[in-house]
């Protein structure tokens, strides 16, 4: 049964003095709690990833739970600050993000759906830069804006693919026809820099810098010459303090903000992160998708911005998605296969690999479904070990947090065991295509990346217009560690090819495409929605 909210934040040291209420189950923290906590220590900082996605599941997020859960049961003042899932996706293909079985965190179908209204006031910010901007255009067009050069884009938080290239103002005394498009909400920089802002000043300072456009004779235009970031502040006001909800157990957690992954840095937000950092001895967190691209991100991108280091990681991986990389059909998952299973620990490998560079010791969490076998979970167990990795089986989604007992012990004694020597992958002053290939060499396992001349122009332009020395923030498929989404499991001598590049000047950070990545995500023939 879930507990009055005030009662869940007092479990985290929270006083209800600084509860912002939506109902008994929810509620916004008033940022100024950080008053109080500055000058108390932070704890250790513990990221959850995972091995290349697939159809067939990982459960980051169950994970994440389970060893909040199994934590707090054994004593530990643990804290987990987690992402806020889209609606969009929702109700395509993707599902729910508030964990599974029995480590789950409520209430789910809120949270899923509109809950405190975070992304409403993204979407209103957003699209409210749009309308100034062809406004701005219809009423004289001072700023001397290009209509075929305007770089930002609407948004909304729903997957419609019949958005993702429109035409605007036609009609009589509608404004300037043009060519546009939508993205979805948590695919916009808005969201990026909800997450990377340390505070309201660092927010607005961010949002002014946003590049919209370019001028006729090519210059750049910002927020900034529109006078409007006062207006976004009001919208964002609430938006900006984190959300605190609870574990099925009735432990607290954070829940705010969560942009994609494969197009943005797909983490939390630095202000949720902060704060579980000061009200937890343990702070956990998770970023999407794979090691290759949230966990990059979170360690390149998220950590640099927040002034903050990673002490260790879990890498969940689960014998299903091992057998589908190691050959085995879809269909056929659920039949014991231990020789497709150690063929997939390749990937596992990779992974666990790509962690070690960053400096990090880490814990590979077995995240079991009840279609596992003895004999595949000894197999597994076994291949960690005579690897000299740390293993944990989590059965938290059946058992709870008693499930996740042996991994909360394994990751407080790796804590206690190993120092963590966290550093970059990359210094963001080297060169933009430096940064690039030390991605896609170093994590992807590239040969070769290889540039249109469309990316190599907006490059040069951008160093031109010095943004050379930012973080790079890869738009990859989750599917592969390559830009193919058929090629599984840990391909080599491949090429990466970088076809596009932005600029998300307000986040901090270019954002270089490859493959087909969209930013507005299409709906599958039989979308959730028509089941729920």
């Amino acid at each position: 049964m879930l507990e009055d909210i005030a009662k869940i934040a007092s479990k985290a040291g929270i006083d209800e003095k600084y509860l912002v209420r939506y109902g008994n189950d929810k509620a916004k923290i008033e940022l100024s709690i950080f008053d109080e906590l500055e000058n108390k220590k932070n704890g250790k900082l513990i990221l959850v990833t995972a091995i290349t996605p697939t159809k067939a599941g990982e459960g980051k997020t169950t994970t994440a739970i389970a060893l909040h859960d199994g934590m707090r049961y054994i004593g530990k003042n643990s804290m987990l600050a987690l992402r806020e899932p889209s609606m969009g996706p929702v109700f395509g293909l993707k599902g729910g993000a508030t964990g599974g079985g029995r480590a789950s965190i409520e209430p789910s179908e809120d949270i899923n759906l509109h809950f405190t209204g975070d992304m409403h006031a993204l979407t209103s910010s957003i699209n409210l830069i749009s309308a100034i901007i062809d406004n701005h255009i219809f009423q004289g067009n001072q700023l001397n804006i290009d209509p075929n050069r305007i770089t930002w884009k609407r948004a909304l938080d729903m997957n419609d693919r019949a958005l993702r290239e429109i035409s605007i103002a036609h009609g009589e005394k509608n404004g300037v026809v043009r060519e546009d498009g939508f993205v979805i909400t948590v695919a916009s920089e808005m969201m990026a820099i909800l997450c990377l802002a340390k505070d309201p000043d660092d927010f607005r300072k961010r949002i002014n810098n946003i590049l919209v456009a370019y001028t006729y004779d090519g210059k750049p235009v910002y927020l900034r010459e529109l006078g409007i970031d006062n207006a976004i502040m009001k919208i964002m006001k609430h938006a900006l303090k984190p959300n605190i909800v609870q574990t099925l157990e009735n432990n607290p957690v954070l829940v705010h903000g969560g942009p994609f992954a494969n197009i943005a840095h797909g983490c939390n937000s630095i202000i949720a992160l902060k704060l579980a950092c000061k009200l937890g001895d343990y702070a956990i967190t998770e970023a999407g998708f794979g090691a290759d691209l949230g966990a990059e991100k979170f360690l390149d991108i998220c950590l640099p911005n927040a002034g903050l280091k990673a002490d260790g990681c879990v890498m969940v991986a689960t014998i299903r998605a091992l057998k589908l990389h190691g050959g085995v059909a879809f269909e056929e998952l659920t039949n014991e296969n231990v020789p497709a299973m150690l063929e997939g620990t390749k990937n596992l490998r990779v992974h666990l690999e790509n962690i070690k560079k960053f400096g990090l010791p880490v814990v590979i969490a077995i995240n079991r479904f009840a279609s596992d076998t003895d004999n595949e979970v000894k197999a597994l167990t076994e291949w960690c070990k005579e690897n000299g990795y740390e293993v944990a089986l989590d059965e938290s989604f059946a058992k709870g947090s008693e499930g996740a007992v042996e991994l909360a012990n394994k990751v407080v004694a790796m804590l206690d065991k190993e120092e963590s020597k966290y550093h970059t992958i990359y210094d963001k002053d080297m060169p933009i295509k430096d940064k690039i290939e030390a991605v896609c060499k170093t994590i992807y396992g590239a040969s070769n990346v290889v540039y249109t001349d469309v990316a190599l122009e907006k490059i040069a332009n951008f160093e031109k217009l010095g943004y050379g020395k930012t973080p790079v923030c890869m738009a990859k498929t989750p599917l592969s560690l390559t830009d193919n989404p058929k090629i599984q499991n840990a391909p080599t001598g491949f090429d990466i090819t970088i076809r596009d590049v932005n600029l998300s000047a307000g986040a901090g950070f270019i954002v270089a495409l490859t493959g087909k990545i969209v930013t507005m995500p299409g709906l599958p023939k039989v979308p959730a929605a028509l089941k729920m």
